[in-house]
C-alpha cells in the first residue's frame, strides 16, 4: 500500500511537471517566432476554429499570462492527478473541450482566446465536488482545502475585467464538475445495482 501511494505521488508529480513544462516550451517558441502560435487561440463561431479548442489551452499570450496560470495548475493538477494519471487525463480532456466549446459559442466576435485558465478553473471545480460524487471523506476534506485556498478565483467567472475570458473560466468550471460525475468511481456500483457507500 505504501509503495502504491509513493508511486501515485511520483506519477502525479511527473505528469503535472511535464504538462507545465510543455506550456513553458511552447511559450518560448511563441516568443521566438513573433507570436506565431497565437493563431491556435479560439476565434468564436468559425467552423475551422473548432480544431483549436484543444491546442488553445496550451498556448498563452506572453510569459506574464503563463506565469499567472503556472502555480495554480501545478497545485491543482498535482492534487487531481493523485487519483491516477489516466483519470486525470480524462478529467483534463473533458474540461478543455467543455471550456473551449463554451468559448467558441459565447466569446465576443473577433476575440482570440487561449491559455490554461479554463483548465485551472475546471480542476478547482472537479476537486471541490469530487469527494461528494465519489463519497470519499478524504477527498471531501481535500476539496475543502482547495475551496479555502483558491475559492477567490470564482470571481473570474463573472464579466468584471476587460480582456479576461470569463467564458473560458465559467465553462471550465462547468467542465470540471461534469468531469467529476463522468469519472466517478461510484458509477460501477450504481450500474451493478449497489448503492454507493461513503469510505
Amino acid at each position: 500500500m505504501a509503495s502504491e501511494s509513493s508511486y501515485r505521488v511520483k506519477a502525479a508529480a511527473l505528469l503535472i511537471l511535464l504538462w507545465v513544462g510543455l506550456l513553458w516550451v511552447l511559450e518560448a517558441v511563441d516568443q521566438a517566432t513573433g507570436n506565431a502560435l497565437d493563431t491556435f487561440g479560439i476565434e468564436p463561431r468559425r467552423a475551422d476554429e473548432l480544431l483549436d479548442v484543444i491546442p488553445a489551452s496550451f498556448m498563452h499570450f506572453g510569459f506574464d499570462h503563463l506565469m499567472a496560470n503556472t502555480l495554480p495548475l501545478l497545485v491543482l493538477g498535482f492534487m487531481a492527478a493523485l487519483r491516477g494519471t489516466g483519470r486525470f487525463l480524462a478529467v483534463a480532456l473533458t474540461i478543455i473541450v467543455v471550456s473551449g466549446l463554451g468559448v467558441w459559442v459565447t466569446a465576443p466576435e473577433h476575440s482570440n482566446t487561449a491559455g490554461a485558465s479554463g483548465l485551472v478553473f475546471g480542476l478547482f471545480g472537479y476537486l471541490v465536488v469530487r469527494g461528494f460524487v465519489d463519497r470519499r471523506i478524504t477527498d471531501v476534506a481535500l476539496g475543502g482545502v482547495v475551496a479555502v485556498l483558491y475559492g477567490s478565483i470564482l470571481w473570474g467567472v463573472l464579466p468584471t475585467s476587460a480582456g479576461i475570458s470569463w467564458q473560458g473560466h465559467l465553462f471550465g468550471l462547468i467542465g470540471g464538475v461534469l468531469a467529476a460525475f463522468m469519472t466517478s468511481s461510484t458509477r460501477g456500483a450504481i450500474g451493478a445495482g449497489r448503492p454507493p457507500a461513503w469510505h
